[in-house]
């Protein structure tokens, strides 16, 4: 199915355009993205799926203002990255993005508490206790907050960086494989506090996967193949996203 954009009337958190990718040159170039359209809904829980080498986690890297484009247009709300200088990206990447890793990506000398306040401290902003708290009761980390990573389970830092990455209010949070490294009850878990954080504290999220049980927690599946967005589904169901994923190749790693 040809991508369509959404309605003008519909609020978007993220987009990006005819957007074109590649690494290398002459005979090595790779083109990961290949005039890419997508466009994310603020206030819903957006996953990405693609075989290996589709570009998924190229498309995530873009939106996010992690890597720049060849050309197209790519925007965070009204504010086209393509203009900015590494210096307004870093910058806009601290203020305004929150990310969670599959490695949890926690500095180890620093408590989960510490942790968890890092992108207010780096942005020298205070946090807002209320907000806070929610954030927490939401993952439910409050009991080791002095502890270390290296005093965590996997399921338990994966919370920390999923609490990192809302305690800032970001306008939107990009996963990244979030569930790779944990089991299936714990990485059920963490979906479903992302399912909440959309659902329950009105969070944009964008998920990259391959694990369409994990796809199936989001609010719309996007299916890249050759760089491309060729189909997408709304309210998925596992049963769903394994039938498009069978058509696709969307699942094959």
């Amino acid at each position: 199915m040809t991508t369509t954009l959404l309605p003008a009337t519909r609020t978007v958190a993220a987009e990006a355009r005819a957007v074109v990718k590649t690494y290398g040159k002459a005979e090595t170039e790779v083109r990961a993205l290949d005039g890419a359209d997508v466009r994310i809904d603020r206030g819903r829980f957006t996953a990405i799926m693609g075989p290996s080498g589709s570009g998924k986690s190229t498309l995530m890297h873009v939106l996010a203002g992690l890597d720049t484009v060849d050309s197209g247009q790519v925007r965070i709300g009204d504010t086209e990255l393509t203009s900015l200088t590494e210096d307004q990206r870093t910058l806009l990447r601290r203020e305004r993005i929150g990310f969670v890793f599959q490695s949890f990506n926690l500095v180890p000398s620093l408590t989960a508490g510490e942790n968890i306040a890092l992108p207010l401290t780096l942005a020298r902003r205070r946090p807002d206790p209320a907000w806070t708290d929610r954030v927490l009761e939401t993952v439910g980390i409050a009991g080791r907050l002095g502890h270390r990573p290296s005093e965590l389970s996997g399921g338990q830092q994966q919370r920390v960086a999923v609490a990192r990455a809302l305690v800032a209010r970001p306008e939107i949070v990009f996963a990244d494989e979030p569930t790779g490294n944990l089991d299936s009850r714990t990485g059920d878990a963490v979906l479903g506090l992302l399912r909440h954080a959309t659902g329950e504290l009105g969070q944009t999220v964008v998920m990259v996967t391959h694990d369409p049980a994990a796809a199936a927690h989001a609010d719309r599946v996007v299916f890249l193949v050759d760089g491309r967005v060729v189909d997408e589904l709304d309210d998925p169901t596992s049963a769903a996203v394994h039938a498009a994923t069978a058509r696709l190749g969307a699942g094959k790693e």
